[in-house]
């Protein structure tokens, strides 16, 4: 089994809030450095040694990094892509967080995409699905083919939680509906829904490379601008955004963390129109309870829950 190294680099006010992030997707294996910690260890060692490497020294100095490994294959990338969405919600709330960059040892930006596609390949999902990355040739069997090209965003078909809420989705989703898809990553939910029989669908994501990843994976699929909308913003903060996406929704997506999630629940019930579910998932088995109870005192109730590989998912009305 091969592990890749990731690396935040932060500010030493941003070391809690990276780690409450990385815990709340998961993550709770990590190493911090810092220069502070550095200096109390030595501060409180003196008498171990009388000198200090310059290098180790220099190295030190201003660092503030969290490090965590995901396995070298194609959900350990989905999981490193959820980690970057994350971080750009985070830098938004938390400037003092910043800089906030994360890096790959040996890997360069750019070449995720390149990296993950070896281990990225046809899935049938659900009864009626078929995600097909865009580079490879399937044949469906009668089921209806979702070709993708995730890019840098969150969602491919292979994590738990995506394949929860489509196989939520594809049970509910009939002609004419309005979907909404709330942190849609690349564009996965909200284009699987229109190509499932859907009217016309809303998508928005605080992650601007979803907008233009969003639509891509849309074009590959025959689904146009005409009924479909992608927009960068945070729902919960920006009111333009709010106002262009309106309500009446029959059924919402969102596929996020649980802090998200807990936070977006008051909001949702005035998203949807009467009879309208609440599709959710991205929740640890640690805090499925947490979250349930956020939904049911925000008006919910609990229509099916999911469980798979460790992570929840609710649908609501």
């Amino acid at each position: 089994m091969k592990w890749l190294a990731l690396h935040i680099d932060t500010s030493p006010a941003g070391l809690e809030p990276v780690e409450t992030m990385l815990s709340g997707l998961g993550i709770d294996s990590f190493v911090i450095e810092d220069e502070a910690g550095f200096r109390r260890f030595l501060e409180q060692n003196r008498q171990y040694w009388d000198y200090v490497d310059e290098e180790l020294d220099r190295s030190m100095a201003g660092k503030c990094r969290v490090t965590f490994y995901v396995e070298e294959n194609e959900p350990g990338f989905a999981q490193a892509a959820a980690v970057r969405i994350a971080m750009a919600e985070l830098k938004k709330d938390h400037p003092e967080c910043a800089p906030l960059l994360m890096t790959v040892d040996g890997l360069e930006d750019e070449d995720w995409e390149n990296n993950w596609k070896a281990f990225y390949k046809p899935m049938e999902i659900g009864e009626r699905l078929m995600v097909i990355p865009d580079w490879e040739e399937a044949d469906p069997h009668g089921r209806v083919a979702l070709r993708l090209n995730p890019g840098l965003a969150f969602g491919t078909g292979s994590h738990a939680t995506t394949r929860l809420c489509l196989a939520a989705l594809e049970k509910r989703v009939r002609p004419g509906m309005q979907v909404l898809d709330l942190g849609c990553g690349s564009g996965i939910l909200s284009v699987a829904a229109l190509l499932l029989g859907a009217e016309r669908a809303f998508a928005c994501d605080i992650d601007e490379k979803a907008v233009d990843i969003a639509y891509e994976n849309a074009a590959l699929n025959g689904v146009g601008r005409d009924i479909y909308t992608v927009r960068a913003g945070d729902v919960l903060h920006d009111e333009a955004l709010r106002r262009e996406m309106g309500g009446g929704y029959d059924i919402v997506l969102a596929n996020i963390v649980s802090d998200v999630i807990i936070a977006l629940a008051p909001a949702v019930r005035g998203l949807l129109g009467a009879g309208g579910c609440l599709i959710c998932s991205g929740i640890i088995d640690e805090r499925g309870d947490e979250v349930r109870a956020a939904l049911e005192d925000s008006g919910f109730s609990i229509e099916e829950a999911g469980q798979s590989e460790g992570w929840f998912s609710f649908v609501c009305r």
